[in-house]
């Protein structure tokens, strides 16, 4: 079935018009991905995908968490267990479950996005069922093995200006170093994830803190060797492209103590024995630390709050991490960010970008404080709400307080490479949408309409991470 040309944009006539020639004019701009998960692996060897299951099913959790919603086991999609072996690696195997259960993302945007690039990609206009599993599979097989389906050819076809990855602080970044070796002309860049050095109920957190150590040298046993050591990782991940850092902590609370305190709570941490209290206080005294070193080397700072990350016990301990089950919380950003803001919210020099997964704070909380602290952006949404009604809930609640510009525009967030196209499109046909519907109803003048929809597509990404 060939996709709908007007999806996602008003039923109105005047409306609808309006959103398509808006979108018409920025529909080709390049796209900016500022922060994500792919894997620059792909990038740096530039080997062809190994399946159609590997490429659509086993890495996207947005996919595998709503099929195992229904029962279907993680195992039989391939997903790999926590140390890294697979109980089902026949991809044909994986991609027949993945298609029998397609019908289960109905409605979701993974169905948007995954319509959208089996057609723009693979030219599937097919719907995936399983009586076409097997043909579909060898189709896109058949495509993968062509050198114009390499990872640097589709980087190159998806028209993308910048792609960040995010790696962990401890990272040795050879891939992104191969891909600076290599010479091809593709900007992927890395990003810097301190959790497993910052987060004392991250698991082997005093392990991890030892090997920040031999990685800089520094006595990282000690409050001043920590930091030092922090900020030499941070050296080494801006000479690798890093333009930020980012932040998945389970609140948003920040705290701003005085070294004093703040190097005994780091003595207490670093033992392993900190209580939940003293672990989420020693949290929020590391984002305030990281925005002071930010001041210094630039780094945009992303915080990721407000998700109870992992919360099955036993998903976590069979196949490790990030497996679909980061639940969203209730967060309080104006007392958490207090500290943070009192110390560096007005300084022009930083720029924190703030992401939610609590829509009720958009316009209570994350919108006000937007609208006021200068070095506050708000980032896109995010994980359960990128999709077309949390976009368009979003631009809702959020601009009249914190206007356009003090958004970031969008970023993807994504494992699932051919879903980067298609996720863009989407931001970019429901702001077009949001734009049409402002002139339509007299609150925005349309030449001004076409030069925000530009800036929420491209220079608002571009600006705010530094690129």
């Amino acid at each position: 079935m060939p996709l709908d040309e007007n999806r996602l944009f008003p039923l109105e006539g005047t409306a609808r018009g309006l959103a398509r020639a808006l979108y018409d004019q920025i529909s080709g701009l390049p796209i900016i991905s500022p922060h994500g998960h792919t894997d620059p692996r792909w990038f740096a060897e530039n080997n062809a995908f190994t399946d159609a299951a590997q490429l659509f099913v086993t890495p996207d959790h947005y996919v595998f968490r709503m099929l195992f919603s229904q029962g279907i086991d993680l195992d039989a999609l391939g997903v790999p267990r926590a140390d890294g072996r697979a109980e089902v690696t026949d991809g044909r195997a994986i991609w027949r479950v993945f298609a029998q259960n397609f019908h289960l993302l109905r409605g979701t945007p993974s169905w948007l996005w995954l319509t959208q690039a089996f057609a723009d990609v693979f030219g599937i206009h097919e719907r995936l069922t399983a009586a076409n599993a097997d043909a579909l599979y060898d189709r896109i097989n058949d495509s993968l093995a062509k050198p114009e389906f390499r990872p640097r050819a589709l980087f190159e076809r998806f028209n993308i200006e910048a792609l960040a990855t995010t790696e962990s602080a401890l990272d040795d970044l050879r891939w992104h170093q191969m891909i600076r070796d290599s010479g091809w002309k593709g900007r992927v860049i890395t990003a810097y994830r301190p959790d497993a050095i910052v987060d004392p109920e991250f698991a082997g957190f005093t392990q991890n803190l030892a090997a920040l150590g031999d990685l800089t040298g520094e006595d990282t046993m000690t409050w001043a060797g920590y930091l030092a050591a922090h900020r030499a990782r941070r050296a080494f991940f801006i000479r690798h492209g890093a333009t930020s850092s980012d932040h998945g902590h389970p609140t948003a609370r920040t705290e701003n103590l005085s070294s004093t305190d703040a190097e005994a709570l780091f003595d207490i941490v670093k033992t392993g024995r900190a209580t939940p209290e003293q672990a989420d206080a020693f949290r929020g005294q590391m984002l305030t630390e990281m925005a002071r070193m930010s001041v210094d080397d630039g780094l945009v700072l992303q915080i990721h709050a407000g998700s109870w990350r992992n919360h099955n016990p036993g998903v976590l301990a069979k196949f490790g991490r990030d497996k679909g089950f980061d639940i969203p919380t209730r967060t309080d950003f104006v007392r958490n960010l207090k500290p943070l803001l009192d110390a560096f919210g007005t300084d022009t020099r930083l720029s924190i970008i703030v992401f939610m997964l609590d829509e009720t704070t958009l316009s209570r909380e994350l919108a006000p404080l937007a609208g006021v602290y200068p070095a506050l952006k708000l980032g896109p949404p995010w994980w359960f709400f990128d999709s077309p009604e949390g976009m368009r809930r979003f631009r809702e609640l959020t601009t009249e307080t914190a206007g356009f510009y003090n958004t970031v525009g969008f970023n993807d967030d994504t494992r699932a490479f051919c879903s980067i196209p298609a996720r863009h499109d989407v931001a970019r046909r429901v702001d077009c949408a949001f734009l049409a519907t402002l002139v339509t109803t007299g609150r925005l003048d349309e030449d001004e309409a076409y030069e925000v929809a530009h800036d929420l597509a491209y220079r608002l990404a571009k600006q705010a991470y530094r690129l």
